[in-house]
């Protein structure tokens, strides 16, 4: 029996065995009557032939079991190439969908409300409603979105910190727009007088002096000056305001 080791195709090694009887007239010679053929020990290379253009088709049954002569098969190699773009279509689809899951950056909507008044901006960017018209029932942005079960859902926590302000008592709280409005939102006056609420000297339609009546604080509206009825505690309002 006889080794030999022939090359083909693509430089790739194929192992043979040639076995022939020895003849008595030449011990030590052998001549070959028959050489059977072996199958290569790589059965997806084709020794005798180049290989031919192939076309990648994932339809093809049994595409990736074998390397036989099918209509529309693919070599391995180009079939397991294949199913590796699959896994990373796969695999960046998956990191699509996570990033559209991730938690977006809040839209900043303070805005100035007629008055000088703090407000809530709509989606539309131009549209700015008063803060304490926000969860009012009311939709007054186009798309409701100051009405959203997300916004209104536990207030005052679900609105975002520059529509509240906290009276003195911290289970008290008004909207942004009622502090320093004149009116005592609070309760206490808090919202008026209270150091934090940082409110100015009174305005101009307003007469400085401590209310006598519980809806005001330390301003009292000029229309009520002289009109016979006791507003400040000092009547300034009677007698000093002017008409």
């Amino acid at each position: 029996m006889r080794h030999s080791w022939e090359v083909f195709n693509g430089g790739v090694w194929l192992f043979k065995l040639n076995s022939q009887p020895l003849t008595p007239s030449s011990p030590h010679a052998e001549t070959p009557k028959h050489q059977p053929h072996v199958p290569a020990l790589f059965p997806c290379e084709t020794p005798q032939t180049l290989p031919q253009p192939l076309t990648v088709s994932l339809a093809s049954p049994g595409c990736c079991h074998g390397c036989g002569a099918r209509p529309g098969c693919t070599q391995r190699r180009l079939c397991i190439s294949a199913l590796a773009l699959l896994v990373l279509a796969a695999a960046v689809a998956s990191a699509v969908a996570a990033l559209a899951l991730l938690p977006r950056a809040p839209v900043n909507r303070l805005c100035t409300a007629p008055n000088n008044r703090t407000g809530f901006l709509c989606d539309d960017r131009v549209t700015c409603v008063p803060a304490s018209w926000v969860c009012d029932r009311v939709s007054n942005c186009r798309n409701g979105e100051d009405e959203q079960e997300q916004l209104c859902g536990d207030l005052p926590h679900s609105l975002p910190g520059y529509l509240v302000f906290y009276c003195s008592n911290p289970r008290s709280w008004v909207y942004a727009d009622q502090r320093c409005n004149g009116m005592n939102d609070c309760g206490d006056c808090s919202d008026e007088s209270w150091s934090s609420a940082a409110c100015p000297p009174c305005g101009q339609e307003w007469w400085s002096c401590i209310s006598v009546h519980f809806e005001f604080c330390s301003c009292i509206p000029r229309r009520l000056c002289r009109d016979g009825i006791q507003h400040c505690l000092g009547w300034s309002d009677e007698f000093l305001c002017p008409a």
